[in-house]
């Protein structure tokens, strides 16, 4: 008797269907789910599309060990792990090589290569879970497997000891971007921490951008002087970043961008990585911090004073200082990150802004208390009219295509 299907072929529907939702329920369930019950379906489905890109988390020194950190476990101290790093979706971080800009010399050489290794080490120890990184292509390869795509960025040129040779090894490393300066001038370029010295980039210092240029390196304008960015972005082929800066118009800290600024980078390619450190979110905060900072200076020499030689006494002196002082500021929430987001794109357009975290390098503001939090950005984003496309460029995309264009210009003869 005939029945028009056989049994296989009525049932090949079914069997196609169920794999399908049980594939979809899959990737939902993917998805960051710690943000809390505010992130909708769409938001977690945007999210866990995107590569999301950040391109500052200092927990590089936790690598090394101490402070009782496990980076497989869900530590109940700082911003960033494993397992946070998957429940917030952060595909693609930047660990910063840092050391404070005070070290210089052969020992800040040495102390940057320890940074490195850890880095290196900590992908070697979790290859299920992690590949190093350091082209575009790298970092949609393991997004693609799964995995996320270590990188690594350099925070202050004082780390190469004025010395050419020493920035082709950190980059043949995978080192991928350098931080011209930090908290203080180097010997070749000012910085937004100090009154200027060599008012912006002295010849040797434009010698390093077009070396970075050459390498494939990218130039990052974070913490630099004013007139150091203005030089930068002259002397500059590739597009630069700002790693971690935020808006002076909404937070008038130097380490923030001026409009100015911001435009100019844009216009030669680059893209400002929104930070998420609440000093550069809030003026309230910022002029706040600048009223009690003669009195915080002078407690913490009087700390120094009184514990000369014991290290471990000092730290806790400084935990409670610290403490105090932050229970006496304003509590700034994590909206002003959109806001600054908000505001450069208005100034520069979508294809020119990112994500620059902070991570474990500074206080965050209330309700970005970790990496877990990063899906409420896309649901804002996603509720203030942005495309899903255009959310996928803020949260990475547009890093990534900075990163292809630097490699570019590091395959073209120089002018």
């Amino acid at each position: 008797m005939k029945t028009g299907k056989t049994v296989g072929q009525a049932i090949l529907p079914v069997l196609f269907s169920a794999v399908a939702s049980l594939a979809a329920a899959a990737m939902l369930a993917a998805v960051p789910q710690s943000a809390g019950s505010g992130i909708s379906e769409r938001a977690r489905r945007v999210h866990s599309r995107a590569i999301v890109v950040d391109t500052h988390i200092d927990t590089t020194m936790s690598l090394m060990g101490g402070r009782d950190f496990d980076f497989a476990k869900r530590n109940a101290t700082g911003h960033v792990d494993l397992p946070r790093m998957r429940e917030g979706g952060m595909d693609a971080p930047f660990f910063s090589i840092y050391i404070p800009a005070t070290v210089t010399g052969p020992e800040a050489v040495k102390r940057s290569l320890r940074l490195i290794d850890a880095v290196r080490e900590t992908v070697r120890r979790f290859p299920n879970d992690l590949a190093l990184a350091t082209t575009a292509e790298e970092v949609r390869r393991a997004h693609k497997q799964g995995k996320i795509a270590a990188l690594m960025g350099m925070e202050g040129g004082h780390m190469i000891d004025d010395d050419l040779g020493v920035l082709r090894m950190y980059a043949s490393l995978g080192v991928r971007y350098l931080t011209l300066t930090h908290s203080r001038h180097t010997n070749w370029a000012d910085s937004s921490g100090e009154e200027p010295r060599h008012n912006g980039l002295t010849d040797f210092g434009k010698d390093v951008v077009r070396e970075l240029n050459r390498l494939g390196v990218m130039v990052d304008i974070s913490h630099v002087a004013d007139k150091t960015f203005w030089d930068a972005l002259e002397v500059s082929r590739a597009p630069m970043i700002a790693s971690h800066s935020s808006c002076r118009a909404l937070a008038g800290h130097p380490r923030n961008m001026t409009d100015e600024m911001i435009q100019a980078l844009a216009k030669k390619g680059g893209v400002i990585q929104i930070t998420f450190v609440d000093g550069f979110l809030s003026e309230e905060l910022r002029l706040a911090q600048e009223a009690v900072r003669e009195e915080r200076a002078a407690r913490t020499a009087e700390i120094q004073r009184r514990f000369p030689e014991d290290a471990e006494k000092r730290r806790e002196e400084m935990r409670k200082l610290n403490e105090e002082f932050r229970a006496r500021m304003p509590k700034p929430g994590w909206e002003l990150i959109v806001q600054h987001i908000d505001h450069a794109v208005k100034l520069a357009g979508v294809d020119h802004v990112g994500l620059g975290s902070d991570f474990d390098g500074a206080t965050m503001p209330a309700g970005m208390e970790d990496a877990t939090q990063l899906p409420k950005i896309t649901e804002a984003l996603l509720a203030r009219g942005y495309s899903e496309k255009d959310v996928e460029k803020i949260l990475g995309g547009n890093l990534l295509r900075v990163l292809e264009q630097v490699e570019r210009v590091s395959r073209e003869p120089a002018r």
